[in-house]
C-alpha cells in the first residue's frame, strides 16, 4: 500500500485537519476561502494590477488579504509577507502619497493594517501613518485628500479612519459627528459626501456602521443596520442599487449584520457560500468565491474572495488582529 506523508497541523486549532504533502486540509468555508486567496499572491506577498499587459502594486486588494486572513484566523505566513512587502518606503509612499500628495483613505487603510499585524504605525515605510492621517482632518470633521487630482476621499476612507485612530484611544469627535452626519433620510450612508441628494450605498453603510459602533454611536449605527437589512436580496445577497446580488457587497453586509440582525447575516452567508467552487470545481479553483451568480472570473475572484471572507468569518474590522495559523488550508474533499 502506497504511503502518504501527513503534516501535524491540529496546533492551529479546530477546523484543520491533517492533509497529504504539509498542506492543511479544512471544512470551513472561510478558511478554505483564505487558503485559496494566498495561493494567488505574486510571490506569496502581494497582489498586482494589471493594465494592458503592465503589471502594478496592488496595495488595496493586498491589505483586503490581510484583513480577510485576520478575520478567518488562517495564512498568517502569507500576511506577515505582505505587511513586509507594504512597508517598502517606495510601495508606502506610492500608496499613501509624498511630497504635496497625501492620500486620506490610504493612510487610514494601511494604518489600520499595520494594527492588525502589530506594527509600529509611527514608522511604517517612513512614514508616521497616524500624524499623517491626523494631518488630513479638516475643521468640518472630514479627512479629505491633498492632492492636486482632487479630493476623493468619501464614507469608506472616513470610516477606516475612525477604525484605526479608534484603536489608540484617539478618534476625534468631530470627525465621528460628521461621518453621522451624512446620514440619509432614509437610514443608511451614502458612499459620496456632499451630492445634492442622498443616496444610501451598501457597501458604505455596512462600513460606517462598523466605524459608528467602534466610536459609541449605537443608535445611528443601529439605524443604518435596519437600512442594510431592507436592501437584501430574497437570496440573501446584496448589491449596488438594483443590481444583482454580488459577494464584495454582500461579504461587507454580512459582516456588519453579524451578532446585530442575526437571521440576515446566516442568509447572507448562505449566499456567499453558494457562490464558492467546491469539490466538484478544478482543484486550483476549490475555496475561491466568485463576483456573482455568472461564474468565478479570475480578474474579478481575488477581491471578491477577500471581503466574502469577512462576512464568513463574521469578525468586524474593529476586533480583527494577526497571529492566527501559519497555513493556507486547501478544502477538504473527499
Amino acid at each position: 500500500m502506497r504511503r502518504l506523508v501527513f503534516a501535524v497541523v491540529l496546533l492551529c486549532g479546530i477546523g484543520l485537519v491533517a492533509a497529504p504533502a504539509a498542506a492543511a486540509a479544512t471544512h470551513n468555508k472561510a478558511d478554505a476561502a483564505a487558503g485559496w486567496l494566498a495561493r494567488q499572491m505574486t510571490d506569496g506577498e502581494r497582489f498586482e494590477a494589471d493594465f494592458g499587459g503592465q503589471k502594478f502594486p496592488d496595495q488595496g486588494l493586498t491589505i483586503d488579504a490581510i484583513f480577510a486572513f485576520a478575520a478567518a484566523g488562517v495564512s498568517d505566513t502569507n500576511a506577515g509577507k505582505a505587511i513586509a512587502w507594504l512597508a517598502k518606503p517606495e510601495i508606502t509612499t506610492a500608496y499613501v502619497g509624498g511630497g504635496t500628495e497625501a492620500y486620506a483613505g490610504a493612510h487610514a487603510k494601511l494604518l489600520l493594517a499595520a494594527q492588525v499585524r502589530g506594527k509600529d504605525p509611527a514608522s511604517f515605510g517612513g512614514v508616521d501613518l497616524k500624524a499623517g492621517l491626523l494631518s488630513l482632518l479638516t475643521p468640518s470633521g472630514r479627512f479629505s485628500d491633498r492632492s492636486e487630482y482632487g479630493d476623493y476621499s468619501n464614507a469608506l476612507s472616513q470610516s477606516l479612519a475612525l477604525l484605526a485612530l479608534d484603536r489608540t484611544g484617539e478618534a476625534p469627535a468631530r470627525a465621528v459627528a460628521f461621518l453621522a452626519g451624512s446620514q440619509c433620510p432614509d437610514g443608511g450612508f451614502p458612499l459620496n459626501f456632499g451630492e445634492a441628494t442622498c443616496v444610501s450605498d451598501v457597501d458604505a453603510t455596512a462600513t460606517v456602521v462598523q466605524a459608528l459602533r467602534a466610536t459609541g454611536d449605537a443608535v445611528n449605527a443601529g439605524e443604518g443596520t435596519s437600512w442594510l437589512v431592507t436592501k437584501q436580496h430574497p437570496n440573501g445577497g446584496f448589491g449596488f442599487g438594483t443590481d444583482a446580488p454580488n459577494a464584495n457587497s454582500t461579504g461587507l453586509a454580512a459582516q456588519a449584520l453579524a451578532g446585530h440582525r442575526p437571521a440576515a447575516a446566516i442568509k447572507a452567508r448562505e449566499f456567499l457560500r453558494s457562490l464558492q467552487t467546491g469539490c466538484a470545481g478544478a482543484e486550483a479553483d476549490r475555496g475561491a468565491i466568485a463576483y456573482d451568480a455568472t461564474g468565478l472570473n479570475p480578474s474579478t475572484a481575488p477581491r471578491a474572495t477577500a471581503q466574502a471572507i469577512l462576512g464568513l468569518a463574521r469578525v468586524p474590522l474593529s476586533d480583527l488582529h494577526g497571529g492566527g495559523c501559519p497555513q493556507a488550508p486547501v478544502l477538504a474533499c473527499p
